[in-house]
């Protein structure tokens, strides 16, 4: 587990801009997921396989490398980045404090 402490010089809250700030984040990384997932689909569609299927056959040398199949291994990647990114960004669990005039949000 990582913590992380926010102290503003503000009296403003800053718990709703750091959460509006990661929600915004997310919804990002979730759409970038969807389109690597069309993208995905359409390599899976034009070469009658399945991603997985391709990355094996790939890594053990048995697909030609050429600029689509590199496309479709970086499409994979990425994938799999932007899936992590989701998952650290869904676990952070804001917890508030209230320390004289200062606020402090530690995740």
């Amino acid at each position: 587990m990582e913590a992380l402490t926010l102290i503003s010089d503000r009296d403003r809250p800053i718990k709703p801009i750091v959460e509006a700030a990661l929600e915004n984040e997310l919804r990002l990384v979730q759409a970038g997921i969807r389109q690597t997932k069309r993208n995905l689909a359409q390599f899976e569609r034009k070469h009658n396989i399945e991603t997985q299927a391709f990355v094996t056959e790939y890594e053990n040398d048995n697909w030609p490398e050429n600029m689509e199949s590199i496309e479709w291994i970086g499409e994979f990647r990425l994938l799999a980045r932007l899936m992590e990114k989701a998952e650290t960004i869904e676990s952070v669990h804001p917890i508030h404090h209230q320390y004289e005039s200062e606020t402090i949000c530690a995740t």
